[in-house]
């Protein structure tokens, strides 16, 4: 096959791009047919068999901590007793990690999306339909919380982005003009259902289980270098005989071979003896069997290939060894993988992690074992036992343990005796290992309920800020990794899914600049021509919201410069307040507080005179040109009347806001306070000083104290 340009020629002496259509009709070319890419094709296969081979323990070792997550007993336990009890140690350590790290990656005001641009605009559009696309997939509950648990168990954090495409069939009720003879009129419309196919698409992120992931080799530092350097990117896919006819129908898999896999399904008994991940999860659900059916193994492998001279990236799908189903160019007009995937802990030389609970396995078989150990010591301990002599009490047969039971023998001769209280040291054994295990996972008493000083009743406070300013820092530490290596990149595909995909207009919620409230925005196709920067934000503003007392200080700092001293330059803190408002207040609320003056109505003069010769008032607009508008009025009033006495209230509320103009422009700023200049006596702050609470006033002889108070909304500490 002739090798297609990356430039057209059209004309003599004129190049032009290639439009979507022969872009599509390039990426959209089966290469699986030419003999020399087959051929490297199977080579590339032989070594990713061979990869997943080699991580065939680090699959098995996952399997064990997901069933630790899972309290599952499974052989590593020591003790084989009665008792069957897991304590659920790790389960509440990755729970508690796991909702105090996604908490900060979405915070409440609903704002995870910040975008530069290289005029230096804020596209309120670009933001408006990425922050529709994190609410519409579902991020906050279905994705984040997965991602979480897997950097902490598996230690490795990998999505995949595609775009998908849903249709329904909708039903709707219209009204229709009837059919009626000649001649008759006046005929009202009839009820009428009308049925219509809505497509709607939109990027799709799925979690990707570490055992299910390779890359080749295995010392590349990022999924780019392993590409560079020739090797590749796979994941297993696990289709049923359903979705597979599916990607056959819609062009991504060769017809001739998928039909065949089709046929070998059908004949297929013996499942695969790949680890699979989420069989496992289904049976912690409580729902046994395989949970999907049959199944395909499918192999989705990136890799660099060399096509008619040129190294290009390319998609291929495997059906197992020599089978080769697909291989194509790579769908994205932006030559990206939609794979995107970074460990917890980066380990040097490796580009997978280590999972975090591979260090507290062991504590926590222990404390299984203790506690099953200690449960059956209980069962003894909680029943007597009875020591008499055979010999002086022949009738032991007699001794049943009842109520108002009659025993026939002498109290010297029989005695109870108590099995020692072994359950109690073994919770203290379980304690331990819980301390031991919550310290390595970093969990600290601001994460879960639990005593910051078991010999105290109630940490002082002290104790509390150490605890806080650990949880801050630990929280930072590991949201950033997932906010710099997974979510930001994520937006940035996002917005060339849409770019590439969406090819109608789309209605979202879009949050307006300060002071504008939120609206319903028409979102037009996007044209990627412009530099854009994408960075997720919700980390940041958690991050903003914990600094407002020290951005309140730095703003009685700056209200407090003369304009002299920063010449060339105009002091505006309407961005710096607005900011702060959103943050405490929330997208919704916020924008109510600060009211931006262009959305106000502002009326010409003569507009202003029909209404006011109506008898109605009407507002003054603070953009104003006051001296027009009060010479125009005044003249009005003079030639018509003003009975009603609209107009001279209106001149008043004009001369009203032409003098706080004035005074607002004044070379010496608007007039201070009183005692709010510097070294005043005022209950202003200082420059510089964060505003602190007032002494509480001293309450009534009986009240209880404050610090007595619970607030039933928090939960106590065990």
């Amino acid at each position: 096959m002739s090798k297609k340009p990356s430039k057209i020629r059209s004309s003599p002496g004129e190049v032009r791009e290639p439009t979507p259509q022969e872009e599509d009709l390039d990426r959209a070319e089966e290469l699986s047919t030419q003999k020399d890419v087959r051929e490297a094709l199977l080579d590339i296969f032989k070594d990713v068999e061979k990869g997943f081979e080699q991580q065939a323990d680090r699959s098995d070792n996952n399997a064990d901590y997901w069933d630790c997550y899972n309290c599952v007993l499974g052989n590593q336990q020591f003790y084989n007793g009665t008792s069957k009890i897991y304590v659920p140690i790790i389960y509440n350590a990755v729970n508690a990690r796991k909702t105090r790290f996604v908490n900060q990656l979405f915070p409440q005001n609903g704002r995870y999306v910040e975008v530069t641009t290289g005029d230096g605009t804020l596209p309120q559009t670009e933001m408006a339909l990425l922050e529709h696309y994190v609410r519409s997939d579902k991020l906050r509950s279905r994705v984040a919380p997965a991602l979480a648990k897997n950097s902490d168990i598996e230690g490795q954090m990998t999505i995949q982005v595609t775009w998908e495409t849903k249709r329904r069939h909708v039903v709707y009720k219209t009204k229709v003009k009837p059919e009626v003879e000649e001649g008759i009129s006046d005929i009202e419309d009839v009820d009428d259902i009308e049925e219509e196919e809505v497509v709607s698409g939109g990027p799709h992120v799925t979690v990707i289980a570490d055992s299910d992931f390779l890359v080749l080799p295995f010392t590349a530092d990022s999924l780019e270098q392993a590409l560079a350097d020739g090797g590749s990117v796979t994941t297993l896919c696990r289709w049923s005989k359903a979705k597979l006819a599916r990607k056959i129908k819609e062009g991504e898999i060769d017809t001739e071979a998928g039909e065949n896999m089709l046929e070998e399904m059908k004949q297929q008994e013996k499942e695969t003896e790949r680890y699979d991940k989420q069989k496992d999860m289904v049976d912690a659900a409580g729902i046994k069997g395989d949970g999907r059916g049959k199944f395909a193994l499918i192999y989705r492998t990136w890799t660099m290939l060399t096509i008619d001279g040129e190294r290009r990236l390319c998609l291929t799908y495997y059906g197992g060894k020599d089978r080769v189903l697909s291989c194509k160019r790579n769908p994205y007009w932006s030559d990206r993988i939609d794979i995107i995937s970074a460990p917890c802990d980066k380990v040097d030389g490796s580009f997978k992690g280590v999972s975090r609970v591979k260090f507290v396995t062991t504590l926590q078989y222990q404390a299984n074992d203790a506690c099953n150990e200690g449960m059956d010591s209980a069962a003894y301990a909680l029943m007597p036992i009875v020591m008499t002599d055979p010999e002086k009490n022949p009738k032991v047969g007699s001794m049943v343990l009842a109520l108002a039971a009659v025993w026939e023998t002498s109290p010297a001769d029989t005695q109870f005796a108590k099995f020692p209280a072994l359950w109690k040291d073994a919770l203290e054994i379980v304690a331990s290992c819980k301390s031991e295990i919550f310290q390595s996972l970093s969990v600290n008493p601001a994460q879960i309920t639990q005593a910051a000083n078991p010999k105290s009743k109630k940490p002082n406070q002290a104790e509390i800020a150490n605890e806080q300013q650990i949880d801050i820092l630990t929280t930072a530490d590991v949201v950033t990794i997932m906010e710099d290596e997974i979510f930001s990149p994520m937006l940035a595909f996002m917005l060339e899914l849409d770019h590439q995909y969406r090819d109608k207009e789309l209605t979202v919620r879009e949050y307006g600049e300060t002071g504008m409230k939120t609206n319903m925005q028409q979102i037009p196709l996007l044209s990627l021509s412009k530099l854009y920067q994408f960075r997720w934000f919700g980390v940041e503003n958690a991050r903003n919201a914990q600094q407002i007392q020290q951005q309140i200080g730095m703003l009685n700092v700056l209200m407090r410069i003369p304009p002299q001293l920063f010449q060339g330059f105009k002091f505006n803190a309407a961005a710096i307040m607005s900011q702060m408002v959103e943050n405490s207040f929330g997208p919704r609320l916020g924008p109510l507080t600060f009211v931006d003056m262009r959305q106000e109505l502002s009326f010409e003069p003569a507009e202003e005179d029909k209404v006011l010769a109506e008898g109605f008032l009407v507002p003054v607009h603070p953009q104003d040109d006051h001296m027009a508008h009060i010479q125009d009025h005044m003249l009005v009033a003079k030639h018509a009347g003003d009975p009603s006495g609209v107009i001279r209230v209106h001149i008043m509320q004009h001369l009203q806001a032409l003098q706080m103009q004035q005074q607002m422009t004044a070379p010496g700023g608007p007039p201070q306070p009183p005692g709010g200049a510097p070294g005043g006596g005022g209950g202003g702050p200082r420059p510089g000083a964060a505003p602190g609470g007032q002494r509480p006033a001293q309450q009534p002889a009986g009240a209880i104290h404050a610090d007595q108070m619970k607030d039933p909304m928090v939960a106590p500490r065990q």
